[in-house]
Formats: C-alpha cells, sequence, structure tokens
C-alpha cells in the first residue's frame, strides 16, 4: 500500500447466492440455514446477486469521501466490507490504521449493558486500552447528550439516542479511518451539526471519513470528493459538486421529458402541451434540483390550428396547493404573434429558485390573449428539490417557511465566543 493512501481497492466485487448455504458465520444463522435444507431449501434454483462488482479506487490520508447513491446500489455493502463485517467475493482491500465505524443505529451495543458500559465494550473492539477510554469517557457522554441515562441499560435508548452514543464514540477514539452510514437520518438538528462538526474536526486533524448520506447539502458541504455507486459499480469519482449534480441529474426520465399530469386539465384543446423539459443552465436534464440552483423549463407544444397572439403561463405550488409565485408571457411583456399549425416549444429561465427542499407543483396554461379563452390548462409537472451547500447542512423543510434567501449572520462578539471555545475541543475535533 502507498503511505500516501488510507484506503486501496481493487477489481473488488461481492455477490450473494440465493438458496446457498452460507458457510460460516454465527451459530444461529447456521441453523436457520440448516431447517431451511432440511425442509427443501437446496432444491430451490440458486441465484447470484451481484450487490459489488469491479470497484477500483484509493482514498488518501486525510480525505473526507462522500458516497452517494440510491437505496440498493451497493453503498453499504462496501462499508461492510470496509469494516470487515462481510468479506469480498473477489478482488482485494487495504485499509491503513485503525477503523471505527457507525453503519447503524446502535451497531456494536449489547442491549443488556448500560450506556456506560457499552462505551468501554465499543472502545475495546476499536482496539483501545481501558486508559484511553477512561481519558475521554466525560467527553464521549458530553458529546452524545445522554449523561441522564448513561447507568440505563442500552435497550431503554430511543433510537435517537443510541445514534448519538454511537457516533460519540466512534468519532472520539481517534481513528484513523472513521466509517459512517446514514448518521444524519437520525437526531435532531443540533445533532447533526455536532456530527458535522466532528468529522470536520476529524478531516482537519488528518482522519481519513467515507460518508454515506443522502443530504447532498452535508455531502457538498463536508466532501471534496464524491463518490457514485450505481447498481453496485463505481458510476462517477470527482468533485462532490459534479458527482452530485451528475446523480440528480439522473432522476431525469430516459427521454428527457417529464411525464405530465392532466388530471383535471381543461381548455379547448386547440393547443396542448405534448412535454416539459426540466434542464440546467447547462442543458443536463433537472427533475431533482438543489436549493438555489438555476432552472430552464422547455415547454413543447402543438397547435392544431394557426393560433394569434398566445399567452404562456407557470404557477409554483408547494404539495399542499399554495400558491408561492405566478408568471406568464403577458406579464414579462414578451408578445408572440403566432403559433402553429404543428409543434414548437417555449423556453422559461429561472436564474435562482431559492425554496426549501421538498416537492413543488409546476402547473403550465396557455390562452388566447386576444378573448382570454383557455386553450390548455392546468397541466401539472412535478419538481424535486434537495438542501444545497450554499444555504449550509441544516435539514430545512416546510417548517421554515417556503423560499429560503441567501443570508449571513455577523455578530462582534463572536470572534471572542470562538476563541473561548476553541480552549475546550478535543483534539481533531471542532465543537459544534
Amino acid at each position: 500500500m502507498s503511505s500516501a493512501h488510507s484506503i486501496e481497492i481493487e477489481s473488488l466485487s461481492k455477490s450473494y447466492q440465493l438458496g446457498l448455504k452460507v458457510r460460516g458465520g454465527q451459530i444461529r444463522e447456521q441453523l436457520i440455514q440448516f431447517l431451511r435444507d432440511s425442509f427443501g431449501g437446496r432444491r430451490r434454483r440458486r441465484e447470484t446477486i451481484w450487490a459489488l462488482r469491479d470497484l477500483t479506487f484509493s482514498v488518501p490520508e486525510g480525505e473526507v469521501v462522500g458516497i452517494i447513491g440510491r437505496n440498493g446500489a451497493g453503498k453499504s455493502t462496501l462499508l461492510k466490507i470496509l469494516s470487515r463485517i462481510t468479506y469480498p467475493t473477489a478482488g482485494s482491500i487495504r485499509v491503513r490504521g485503525r477503523v471505527a465505524s457507525l453503519l447503524e443505529v446502535g451497531t456494536g451495543f449489547h442491549e443488556e449493558l448500560t450506556g456506560r458500559e457499552n462505551i468501554y465494550l465499543n472502545g475495546s473492539i476499536l482496539g483501545m486500552r481501558r486508559r484511553e477510554i477512561e481519558r475521554r469517557f466525560d467527553e464521549i457522554v458530553e458529546f452524545s447528550g445522554v449523561s441522564q441515562f448513561i447507568d440505563t441499560p442500552i435497550k431503554h435508548f430511543s433510537s435517537g439516542m443510541r445514534l448519538r452514543l454511537g457516533f460519540a464514540v466512534a468519532a472520539h477514539l481517534d481513528p484513523d479511518v472513521l466509517i459512517v452510514d446514514e448518521v444524519l437520518a437520525v437526531g435532531d438538528a443540533g445533532f447533526q451539526k455536532k456530527c458535522l462538526s466532528a468529522m470536520e474536526g476529524l478531516r482537519s486533524g488528518g482522519r481519513t471519513v467515507l460518508f454515506v448520506s443522502h443530504n447532498m447539502a452535508a455531502v457538498e458541504n463536508l466532501c471534496s470528493r464524491g463518490l457514485w455507486i450505481d447498481g453496485g459499480r463505481l458510476r462517477l469519482d470527482g468533485t462532490a459538486k459534479e458527482v452530485i449534480k451528475a446523480y440528480l441529474s439522473s432522476y431525469a426520465s430516459d427521454s428527457g421529458t417529464q411525464s405530465l399530469q392532466v388530471e383535471g386539465r381543461t381548455g379547448s384543446g386547440e393547443v396542448r402541451f405534448t412535454g416539459i423539459e426540466l434542464l440546467s443552465h447547462e442543458g443536463t436534464q433537472a427533475a431533482v434540483i438543489q436549493s438555489g440552483d438555476g432552472l430552464l423549463l422547455r415547454m413543447h407544444y402543438r397547435a392544431e390550428r394557426l393560433v394569434t397572439h398566445p399567452g404562456f403561463s407557470l404557477r409554483l405550488l408547494t404539495d399542499m396547493g399554495t400558491l408561492i409565485t405566478e408568471t406568464s408571457t403577458v406579464l414579462q411583456g414578451l408578445s408572440i404573434a403566432s403559433i402553429g399549425p404543428g409543434g414548437g416549444h417555449l423556453d422559461l429561465e429561472i436564474a435562482t429558485l431559492n425554496l426549501v427542499p421538498g416537492r413543488y407543483a409546476l402547473l403550465f396554461s396557455v390562452v388566447s390573449v386576444d378573448d382570454e379563452r383557455v386553450l390548455d390548462g392546468d397541466v401539472r409537472v412535478l419538481l424535486d428539490v434537495e438542501p444545497s451547500a450554499a444555504y449550509g447542512t441544516a435539514q430545512l423543510n416546510s417548517r421554515f417557511g417556503i423560499v429560503y434567501f441567501p443570508q449571513r449572520w455577523k455578530s462582534p462578539v463572536s470572534a471572542e465566543s470562538n476563541a473561548a471555545a476553541a480552549g475546550k475541543r478535543l483534539p481533531g475535533v471542532a465543537s459544534g
């Protein structure tokens, strides 16, 4: 292994055979497999499922890498192999230094042991001496926020409490490589900020972090590099920003034209929308965008005959039907002499769409400006908006309103507060 790399993976593959007896594993798993075989399990047709296929990449020391992909793409399988929970079918993997993993809520906890006892248990699993654990114990408990229940058995902890304690142990025991899977999926905004600050601190301390998350804003803010895994294969390796944009673009339909929801469609039918394309300014498909991104709406239509002075309009609504804004060619002073007969398209370019993450509806209409007749109306297309690094890593949602505007907060005492907090920070872990 190169001394400059923490992780080196070459031609890594992992397959599972359905209906095939698994060698090794826990006694319980072997007993279950024995019973299945005894009752006809062997007669089933064996099918090979490839969770990973020919992955090759390396991670330099101190790099924070975001791993993204759809559910079932193979992300968690990769992390389990790196954590030595399971083993590859083919290929090689080399990891330098101590590895700490947080793959699921409460991974490695013993239900009957207290929070205090589980801290020592997890620390021992990670190779820490008791003296090292004792030195960090108070910091771990304070970070987790479960001090009141530290002597309560873990089985009585909520999922959020388990996550906080598990992450606190993993982040504070000085791992060389930290592997985290969806740590932001559980927990409030305050704890999420703590987690992100801790991982930022590990990065600045020269540790390597592999971070799986569906929070694209967190990935873009925290990670300098992104890996997109699709169908068990490495589809793209590049900067976090470019990988995220390519991944979100993949949600667009193969044809590039969004399916129209025409239930409740109105109008005479002299003009009909035939398709709506949601495009980025670069011209790529953008069925899913990030807050603050620009958007180009390409409206394809077909006119049955020559139509003079048509007016096109757009209404933007929340998923609950609240009108956010309405615009039209007439409102913007664009006069269209005529269209048709036949097909054509019209573009609407939006420089910045500062929407809080969520699902929105775009309603398109076309009218005759001369007599205000509706030619085609209330044709609906859905738009999903994801968090953006431009607005931080907070999990913004409808509780914060509808529109998020760019802003910057300043305080004359912030520098003093940061200086005072610096004295309390853990080595390699930023306070948050």
